[in-house]
Formats: C-alpha cells, sequence, structure tokens
C-alpha cells in the first residue's frame, strides 16, 4: 500500500490549499533536523512531509494522487484514464526536502520571520546556524495633507484613503485592500507638522509593514499667505491715499470684517500690524499670532497737466 499523504500532513481529502500550506508549515518546522539534531526519525518525517506537501500542493499531482494513489502517480497514468491536462507522466521525488522548505518560507533564512517577531536581540537557536536577526522595517511613506488656512483655524477632521497590500489569512498570499486613515487636524498646526500611522504600509511575510507620514502643507489662499503664525494680507490702495490716509477692510478667515485705518504716510516697504488677528497657536488655547498688512500702491496710468501742476505745488 502507498503513503497516505493526506494522514501524513494530518489532513482531511477535502483540505483547501490555505489548510495544506498551514499543515506543512507547522510540521515542517517541528521536524526539521536543524531543531532535532541527532534524530535521525525525525529527518525522515521531514523529507515525508515535503514529499506530502509536493504533491497535495499541486493541483494535477494531486488529482491522480486522489484517483490512482502512489502507484498510480509514481507509474504515470494513461492520458485517456485523466482529464485533459492532468499529471500522466510517472511522479518521482526531486528528494531535497531542505529546497521546498527555503521556497516556502523564501529567502536563505527560513527562521528569520518568526524569530524577528521577539522584540529584541534573543539567539535564534537551531544549533545556531542562521545566527540572529529581526525583521527590517520598510522605509517610511510621506505624502502630502493640503490644507486650506480656514481647517488649521478652526480646526477639522480629514479622512485620507489609502490603499495597500495586506496579507490574506494563509499566511502566504496577500490582496490589495483600502482603508480610512482619520486625521484630528488641531489648531494652528504649521505647514511641516507629521502625523505618523505607525505600520500601515504594505504587509509582508518577511517586513515590518512602512509608517504612513503626512506632512502638512498650506494651501494657497486667495487673501492670506501664512508666516509662522502671523497672517500677511495685501491691501491694494492708490497713490492718493498712500499718501493721505485710508480705511483697509479685511475678511478674517472666521468671516468677520475689521476696519483698519491708515493714518501715516504709505511708503514702500511700510506695513500695519494688528495684534491678535493672525493664526491659533497650537498647544496654547486663546494665543493668537498677528495680521500684517502690506501695500500694494497702485500709481496713476495718465495725468493731465492740471493735476501734475496741483501735485507740483502741494508737494514742491
Amino acid at each position: 500500500m502507498g503513503q497516505d499523504y493526506y494522514l501524513v500532513l494530518a489532513l482531511t481529502r477535502s483540505a483547501d490549499d490555505a489548510a495544506i500550506k498551514k499543515a506543512y508549515r507547522k510540521l515542517a518546522l517541528k521536524h526539521h533536523p536543524e531543531k532535532n539534531p541527532g534524530d535521525q526519525s525525525s529527518g525522515e518525517r521531514f523529507k515525508h512531509i515535503a514529499e506530502a506537501y509536493d504533491v497535495l500542493s499541486d493541483p494535477r499531482k494531486r488529482a491522480v494522487y486522489d484517483q490512482f494513489g502512489e502507484e498510480g502517480l509514481k507509474g504515470g497514468v494513461p492520458e485517456s484514464s485523466v482529464e485533459a491536462g492532468a499529471w500522466t507522466h510517472g511522479y518521482t521525488f526531486h528528494g531535497d526536502a531542505e529546497k521546498i522548505f527555503r521556497e516556502f518560507f523564501g529567502g536563505s533564512n527560513p527562521f528569520q520571520e518568526f524569530y524577528d517577531r521577539v522584540d529584541g536581540d534573543m539567539s535564534m537557536g537551531f544549533g545556531g546556524l542562521y545566527g540572529r536577526g529581526r525583521k527590517k522595517q520598510d522605509q517610511a511613506i510621506e505624502r502630502d495633507l493640503a490644507l486650506a488656512l480656514e481647517e488649521v483655524f478652526h480646526g477639522c477632521t480629514k479622512k485620507m484613503k489609502i490603499s495597500r497590500r495586506v496579507m490574506n489569512e494563509d499566511g502566504h498570499t496577500s490582496s490589495i485592500r483600502d482603508k480610512i486613515l482619520t486625521i484630528t487636524v488641531k489648531k494652528g498646526w504649521k505647514p511641516g507638522t507629521r502625523i505618523t500611522f505607525p505600520e500601515e504600509g504594505d504587509q509582508g511575510p518577511n517586513n515590518v509593514p512602512a509608517d504612513i507620514v503626512f506632512i502638512v502643507k498650506d494651501k494657497s489662499h486667495p487673501r492670506f499667505r501664512r508666516e509662522g503664525i502671523d497672517l500677511i494680507y495685501t491691501a491694494k490702495i492708490p497713490l492718493g491715499k498712500a499718501l493721505t490716509g485710508c480705511m483697509v477692510e479685511v475678511l478674517t478667515l472666521d468671516d468677520r470684517i475689521i476696519n483698519i485705518p491708515i493714518n501715516d504716510i504709505v511708503h514702500p516697504g511700510y506695513t500695519k500690524e494688528v495684534a491678535g488677528e493672525g493664526m491659533p497657536v497650537s498647544g496654547e488655547p486663546g494665543i493668537r499670532g498677528n495680521l500684517i498688512i502690506e501695500f500694494d500702491i497702485q500709481f496713476p496710468q495718465i495725468m493731465t497737466p492740471e493735476k501734475k501742476h496741483l501735485i507740483r505745488r502741494a508737494l514742491l
């Protein structure tokens, strides 16, 4: 009577691919020669486990084995006896159980992923063959978080959708899935503020997922620009008002209208500072920067001789 590959892996004949992989994973680690030095029976068991996995993990080999047993699998089956595409040649196990083990776990160190889970510098055993090691985390993934000045002024909640590779339950395959990350924007967050979501990057059997980092960036604004905790506003005024004074009307980020009297002569480079009308200071409730008004003096394009004469009399 031939080998019962299902019995070797402690499976039923209805076992699916995930169950076959799970069984091999468990038994191969348990009976690996490096874990059982000097135990010849365990070494033979390790080879039988590899052969059973080699057959049952291959749909063609498994189909022939299920119908004709080990004798039919290894002796070959006439093509007329099986469905098209099935295994018809005699099967011979190559005998390299270690090769199957390494291909299954990946890399040159098949025990790495298990001992990398230990948060420390623990020796890995198994005769010391594989030394020490820890999983390497992927490089952080950085993304801009573009915010309107109103969002930073008032604070808000942002929902960020990401797509990442996630390991399936079998521990070997993966799929792309979407996830929503929630960011609570605090009042006054400055450009360059970093919001980190630990280990939300792509998952893999032998890596620590990357952190995803969102970096605050100001969106352009129709009225203001931000410098530190101050808001900069540019007022356009004609030359006459620059010389004689005027009132500047500003619509604030919280939808108030404030009027700032300008009594000085507005010259190139002149600014007017309004205390407490800037951005909130993060972490300091009630504290705000200043509103700084810059001026764009509008010179007349043409001027009549009479007006030129009047200006000469007034200024000279």
